[in-house]
């Protein structure tokens, strides 16, 4: 009783002083939590090759974004002039090398789909490109005729034209809509003056707070009409898991605009979510739930126990699209563990899209509760080394679809996804196996639709967050680049994963300005007035998460946060 006393005694003068230079009383190490399925992950994938994934972003938007390359399939970007939504002229992005369905000369040039362009922008600045000013193009500001409102729907919706898709458009598909909606939220945070997107986010918030309400207590519905405020059902399986891609976006909306309804809604989706009697995975929305409401928790007083999204995303127990989830096996001696997809069709299908879309939450996830710390450093590991069996050069030929063309893709264009076993018969008993699914599309597609451009253009979400580090198979991932609408600020947060039986020492560039870093997993302080090379240890099969917090900052605890300058620098500092 003394003990405890005498340490909020400390705590509270600690924060009643705010010294420049105050350093946290030492606390016991925060306690970790498991995903079942990363530890059956190895800590040591094979065959091991670390891919630089920057470099990959940055080549991607380079051979994407031009206009001037010639060839077969050539180039992979058009103008779009149709003038819908708003009257300017956009671009459109093939989904697949060699589609039939796009391009300039087709349906006015209209079909193209807002996935493949938002991943795109997102991705390439989130490696450092300015999109809004490249090349004498605004990139960003042609994602609005992606908001679809002559038609009435008042949202991003994943074409700007709802019927220009040959055969019908994809206002019947749940997660396409509020994906989307997602991807352009996290795109306006990048891009916050960018002129109409404030009234657009504003639009897109009403209308998920209005259908919120009609949807109330309910999330199983194959799709919504925004335009007339109907749910429905179709031959889709109910889609639960877009109530946490609202989520998201009420919740996002409730920072930017302190409108309490937003926050009201968002609650609501995520309580209807969180109260699902099984598992509704269906598509990329589960792990964004597990993020907010880990945020939730922080910043809104909630108590969810993430546990329960963070184990739906990754089990594979999923009801509605059957064995979601996440790999955790060994095909043929490739440890394909980490890729995002179907735990059964074929055996198992990992996508590349979906595993590029999982890092976004997860790595953001790290920095409210660091109890996931060695898990998700764990599943990063893993994740990073099997999305590079996508990449046609990544992959020995006699395991892929059609190595014969890779050349047009120059190793940034990849197959969709990795299957344990083809469905194609040629290559039955191959595996595992880097294919697509292009040709089953549609009569006369060209086998190079073998090619997922849309998804090869999610890279960023890899490149912007994974680096590597002096000890190979130590990846310092960022935990702040993917964390969106900060309510209080946020400094640099880097996660650390060892998955040797030693300990390792790391060194990593902490800039020249002089930084205190502290560790959140440890809860402790490593070093003060730390600059330029920085030196520590992790512990064997161990995780570190450090804040590089300016010198000098006054340093204070509330609520159980730890602050810097009124910046969270530990949600869980207060913890037991």
């Amino acid at each position: 009783m003394k003990k405890t006393l005498f340490l909020i005694l400390g705590l509270l003068a600690f924060w009643a002083c705010k010294t420049p230079n105050a350093i946290t009383p030492t606390r016991t190490a925060i306690a970790q939590r498991a995903i079942p399925r990363v530890d059956k992950m190895p800590n040591h994938p094979k065959p091991y090759q670390y891919k630089d994934w920057k470099k990959t972003a940055l080549d991607f938007d380079q051979y994407v974004f031009d206009f001037k390359q010639k060839g077969d399939f050539l180039p992979l970007i058009w103008w779009d002039g149709a003038g819908r939504n708003f009257p300017d002229t956009t671009f459109g992005i093939y989904t697949a090398l060699g589609d039939i369905r796009m391009g300039g000369a087709v349906n006015h040039g209209e079909n193209h789909e807002a996935l493949g362009a938002l991943g795109a922008v997102l991705g390439a600045t989130l490696v450092g490109i300015d999109k809004s000013k490249q090349d004498g193009h605004n990139y960003v500001r042609m994602l609005r005729n992606y908001f679809n409102r002559d038609n009435g729907w008042n949202v991003i919706m994943n074409f700007t034209n709802k019927s220009a898709h040959i055969g019908g458009g994809y206002g019947n598909d749940f997660w396409y809509e509020v994906h989307n909606n997602v991807l352009f939220y996290c795109v306006a945070d990048l891009y916050p003056n960018e002129p109409d997107f404030k009234m657009i986010q504003r639009t897109i918030a009403d209308q998920f707070y209005r259908s919120d309400s009609i949807l109330g207590s309910s999330y199983s519905y194959s799709y919504f009409d925004f335009k007339n405020m109907k749910a429905a059902k179709n031959h889709i399986p109910a889609q639960e898991d877009v109530a946490g891609g609202y989520a998201f976006v009420l919740y996002s909306a409730w920072i930017k605009f302190g409108d309490e309804k937003y926050l009201k809604a968002a609650k609501n989706a995520l309580n209807v979510l969180y109260n699902q009697k099984e598992n509704r995975f269906y598509e990329a929305m589960m792990p964004i739930a597990a993020y907010v409401g880990a945020r939730m928790n922080e910043e809104a007083g909630t108590n969810y126990d993430i546990q329960r999204f963070i184990n739906w995303t990754f089990d594979g127990t999923a009801v509605g699209r059957e064995g979601w989830g996440v790999l955790a096996d060994n095909w043929g001696g490739y440890d394909v563990g980490g890729l995002a997809g179907s735990t059964v069709h074929n055996g198992g299908y990992g996508f590349l899209m979906n595993t590029f879309d999982l890092m976004m939450p997860l790595s953001a996830l790290v920095r409210y509760d660091q109890r996931y710390a060695r898990a998700v450093g764990k599943w990063a590991l893993n994740a990073s080394n099997a999305a590079r069996f996508c990449y046609p050069y990544d992959m020995p030929d006699s395991l892929q679809a059609i190595p014969e063309h890779k050349a047009v893709t120059k190793n940034v264009i990849a197959y969709e996804g990795v299957i344990k076993e083809s469905v194609y018969p040629k290559f039955k008993g191959i595996t595992p196996f880097a294919q697509g699914d292009g040709p089953l599309w549609e009569k006369g597609m060209p086998q190079q639709t073998m090619f997922s451009v849309y998804g090869s253009g999610h890279v960023g979400l890899f490149g912007g967050v994974i680096q590597s580090t002096n000890v190979p198979e130590i990846l310092q991932i960022n935990c702040t680049a993917t964390d969106y609408y900060t309510q209080k600020g946020k400094y640099p947060t880097y996660l650390f994963f060892n998955p040797y039986s030693v300990e390792k020492t790391v060194e990593i560039q902490v800039g020249s300005a002089k930084v205190d870093v502290y560790d959140t997993v440890s809860r402790t302080f490593l070093k003060k007035g730390a600059r330029g090379k920085f030196k520590f240890a992790i512990a064997p099969d161990a995780a570190r998460v450090l804040v590089l917090v300016p010198s000098g900052k006054p340093q204070g605890l509330k609520a159980g946060t730890l602050f810097a300058d009124n910046i969270p620098v530990d949600f869980r500092f207060g913890e037991n």
